[in-house]
């Protein structure tokens, strides 16, 4: 029979390594953001600016509740800062503040991953909860689920919608990483900062990066996991 039980510790693994890096990227933000800034400028004056700077006046810039809650939501074009950032007038706070507009700016340009992981956010919504939903059904109700249904066919729903998972966060990765690339660009041509203080904010977005780089790992693993699984005989 089928278990369940080392995709769960996979999904543990991966987990406790995306919050290690969390951990870290929140200590780094935190010591960063006692260091203020050469050009005094807040978060929310460098997202003006560097959103003027590309011409893009159709955005607006707000700040929001939480902790690097920070995203840049193209359905009503906001930039939305975390009020650290907002507030903020360090390299970490730049550099986030940078790195959100640097989505508008893809935005703007049509840039083609940003437009193909819009598309996906209605299927990678649906993966999710089918996956809650097996997952819920196993716990509660692992009999009924093996009763009801073929494992075969409960793997391929899994495959399936770890297979969306996994393709949405492979596809979030340039998005992210041009994003950093264009706010980065955009500090250091603008003269915004130097020295010491780039190469800061340079690390802030670098460990930001590194959060999407290990979910996405996870969901491949995962996807493998179950993958050989089927194709293995999971019906057996």
């Amino acid at each position: 029979m089928f278990s369940f039980g080392p995709a769960m510790i996979i999904g543990l693994v991966f987990m406790g390594i995306g919050l290690l890096v969390s951990w870290r990227l929140r200590n780094r933000f935190n010591a960063y953001s006692k260091i203020p800034s050469v050009s005094g400028l807040s978060g929310k004056d460098i997202a003006e600016r560097m959103l003027r700077d590309h011409n893009i006046y159709d955005v607006q810039v707000l700040c929001v509740e939480g902790q690097l809650s920070d995203h840049y939501n193209p359905m009503n074009k906001t930039v939305n800062l975390s009020e650290d950032v907002y507030n903020g007038r360090n390299a970490a706070a730049a550099a986030v503040a940078a790195h959100e507009c640097g989505h508008a700016v893809q935005h703007a340009t049509a840039y083609a991953p940003l437009k193909l992981r819009s598309a996906l956010v209605p299927v990678q919504n649906a993966s999710g909860m089918i996956i809650n939903a097996v997952m819920m059904l196993t716990i509660f109700g692992g009999s009924f689920l093996y009763e009801a249904f073929p494992i075969k066919l409960v793997l391929w729903i899994i495959v399936a919608a770890y297979g969306a998972i996994a393709l949405f966060s492979f596809i979030t990765l340039p998005v992210e990483f041009d994003a950093s690339k264009r706010a980065i660009a955009w500090i250091e041509r603008s003269g915004t900062s130097s020295g010491e203080e780039l190469s800061r904010s340079k690390k802030a977005l670098n460990l930001a990066a590194t959060t999407y780089l290990v979910a996405a790992l996870g969901a491949l693993v995962t996807l493998l996991y179950y993958l050989f699984a089927l194709l293995g005989g999971g019906d057996e």
